[in-house]
């Protein structure tokens, strides 16, 4: 774990793996930490480091005096891969996130490799009330893991930088940032996700010069933790894809099978007092403002989700056997 400053300010960076050539950038949404990426970077590693960011105002990390706009954080993540010396990484936006990714790669055409997982917002959506009903849609689908990490993340958030950052998201034009982004892009949303629904999703494959579109079964907005396996597995396949992409605006939809989700298994009750203990120490560690207990909670906690998802993958091994 480290930080890059800018002036007073800091961009937490969570790493995973030191080798290889092509690490990952994974920018959460607004409200959010890094913590909504801990299934699903474990299975990223496989080219590279994996750097999760918490962003100022989230993750406990403090906020600026000045309210962040888009543009604001686009840079701060553009300085992360510069102070890390990070050549072309695979850059990962959710949510909000994906708005700020969006933002700094139409930007910085070195930047040839990009995912995008529930895009916001529809442009003829941008109304406060609109996005609040459709944002408890696709609540009602995430798993209860997932609202409870939510919740959690809100807390250290805090009402006031949440409503102070939520204009800058609810009027930013991603529309106009996404034609001038010549990266590969590959877009995910999740089957229930009325945040980023099917024909705005589209329109994003649309507007996007290179693009490839997949929506996977049965999960929410939160498909990145839920069906952790199943977007790593679109993720790592676009990373590999070295040549350039024929654009293709057709949504496709993982198979069933392979998007069946990972809390079908209920993990074991030490699995589930380990992952808890660990929470607890990383919400210490936040409240205290120390790194290393943050990691030491977010190590124990990713142990015990290793172990469930073993158990798990084994379970339904023994199921198709």
């Amino acid at each position: 774990m480290s930080r890059v400053y800018d002036g007073e300010m800091y961009v937490r960076v969570n790493s995973i793996g030191t080798g290889g050539i092509r690490p990952f950038v994974l920018v959460p949404g607004i409200g959010v930490s890094s913590t909504y990426f801990e299934r699903l970077a474990p299975h990223l590693n496989e080219f590279g480091p994996v750097h999760a960011l918490d962003l100022p105002g989230f993750g406990g990390v403090p906020h600026p005096e000045n309210t962040l706009t888009i543009r604001g954080y686009a840079d701060l993540v553009g300085r992360v891969i510069d102070e890390l010396g990070l050549d072309d990484p695979i850059i990962v936006g959710h949510s909000m996130g994906s708005q700020v990714v969006s933002d700094l790669v139409s930007r910085r055409p070195e930047l040839t490799t990009l995912v995008l997982i529930g895009p916001v917002i529809m442009p003829n959506q941008r109304k406060l009330l609109v996005q609040a009903r459709r944002f408890l849609q696709a609540s009602w689908h995430e798993p209860l893991n997932v609202k409870i990490l939510a919740i959690s993340a809100y807390l250290f958030c805090g009402f006031k930088w949440f409503s102070r950052v939520l204009p800058k998201m609810m009027s930013f034009p991603i529309e106009d940032r996404l034609p001038l982004i010549t990266a590969r892009t590959l877009v995910i949303r999740g089957e229930f996700d009325a945040v980023a629904p099917r024909e705005w999703v589209e329109e994003v494959g649309e507007l996007l010069p290179s693009s490839k579109l997949f929506e996977i079964p049965g999960a929410a907005h939160s498909v990145m933790y839920a069906h952790a396996e199943e977007v790593a597995d679109l993720c790592v396949q676009h990373a590999r894809e070295t040549a350039g992409i024929t654009d293709d605006d057709t949504l496709h939809v993982v198979a069933d099978d392979a998007a069946e989700t990972e809390d079908t298994v209920e993990p074991s009750i030490p699995d589930m007092a380990k992952a808890v203990s660990g929470r607890f120490v990383e919400t210490v560690g936040i409240i205290q403002d120390d790194d290393a207990k943050i990691q030491q909670g977010k190590t124990t906690t990713a142990e015990a989700l290793d172990a469930a998802s073993q158990e798990s993958a084994a379970s339904k091994d023994d199921r198709t056997n």
